[in-house]
């Protein structure tokens, strides 16, 4: 047979089959392979391993992307010197993804702008890219989009799309106020997730004042049970992020 051929045929099957990756790697591989004097697997696993990769990044921003963060900040970019309150060793334990594994929520508590919602993001980049499904919505929005969903008779489906989702990444609870039928709905969801599956929810309302968000005490309590029975509660006590960004650029 021959080589130059079959070279040609590997490159069109290749090509067909969609295997870009190996397709652009085929000569290096090739090369190190006859210099190396590699057994025909060992060259096929480097082949494919450059295939792998590639898919396997594609499929990491896939679930970044599908997960909707407000920004990509991760833990990295987070300054804990600032916040002296947070328990480092705490967050960098979430983020090994070990409270999914037990169906555990994470509650932030604290005021605004002292970086609950950039913790709960970059423990949402960690899942997302460890392939686990997540999603980010901040509240008033979940609320919005549970009444619309009852308006056009498809609630169900809508708590089921929610429910779905490993991790769910409630944002900014308190910051508006809930009435009774949309509390209801709310209920509903944090029901359905219930010991099932994991929720981070970011809040600057202590719990013993849940009631007035949700202005109506039997619901709050009903809610804040089935959040806190599998729950670790941080709680922020600091400066605001915004204000110190703020400062420095009246200083500069």
């Amino acid at each position: 047979m021959n080589p130059t051929t079959n070279y040609q045929q590997l490159i069109q099957n290749l090509d067909y089959l969609k295997l870009k990756q190996m397709s652009l790697h085929l000569n290096e591989v090739l090369d190190f392979s006859v210099n190396h004097q590699l057994s025909l697997v060992d060259t096929l696993v480097k082949l494919t391993n450059y295939e792998i990769d590639v898919r396997e990044q594609n499929m990491i921003q896939s679930m970044v992307k599908v997960a909707a963060f407000p920004h990509l900040k991760e833990i990295k970019d987070f300054d804990f010197s600032f916040q002296p309150s947070i328990n480092q060793k705490q967050i960098l334990d979430f983020l090994t993804l070990r409270f999914i594994e037990a169906n555990e929520n994470i509650v932030f508590l604290g005021p605004s702008g002292v970086g609950k919602t950039h913790l709960a993001t970059s423990i949402g980049i960690e899942a997302a890219k460890k392939r686990t499904s997540t999603y980010f919505i901040k509240c008033h929005d979940l609320i919005q989009n549970l009444k619309k969903a009852r308006l056009e008779n498809r609630l169900e489906s809508r708590l089921k799309h929610y429910t779905k989702y490993k991790l769910l990444i409630i944002d900014e609870i308190g910051y508006l106020p809930i009435d009774a039928e949309d509390a209801k709905l709310f209920f509903q969801l944090i029901d359905m997730r219930y010991e099932k599956r994991s929720t981070i929810l970011t809040t600057n309302v202590n719990f013993k004042a849940w009631d007035e968000i949700f202005q109506e005490p039997k619901l709050a309590n009903a809610i804040l049970d089935r959040i806190l029975h599998h729950a670790t509660v941080v709680t922020i006590v600091g400066d605001s992020y915004r204000l110190k960004n703020h400062l420095e650029k009246e200083n500069e």
